[in-house]
């Protein structure tokens, strides 16, 4: 099973989030598991990617439309996470929004 997210023919978009943690913070792996499942729960999500080291994060989340990111972005749970991280969790972070307009996959 690949570890890559099973996205349909381009376009789509693509939200890039980076970031460099504060601290170890207390509920962050717990948050981001439930920002991940819930997700995957809106209409228009097509899947994430994920890695991060001691010093630097990055979530890919994958989504049909613009109006889906937007969605995501105002949903009360994920505002509430938003804040939080602002608060606790987060040294620093980028948003990018990207639309994909072309991709291609290699797997052995």
């Amino acid at each position: 099973m690949s570890k890559f997210a099973n996205t349909p023919q381009p376009p789509y978009y693509a939200v890039i989030f980076a970031s460099e943690r504060a601290k170890a913070g207390k509920g962050y792996e717990k948050m981001a598991e439930k920002m991940v499942e819930l997700a995957s729960e809106q209409e228009g999500f097509l899947g994430v990617e994920s890695a991060r080291d001691h010093e630097l994060g990055i979530t890919v989340s994958y989504w049909e439309s613009l109006d889906a990111i937007k969605r995501w972005k105002e949903h009360s749970a994920h505002m509430v996470a938003q804040e939080r991280g602002k608060k606790e969790w987060y040294k620093s972070f980028v948003l990018r929004v990207c639309k994909v307009e072309r991709d291609s996959f290699f797997e052995m």
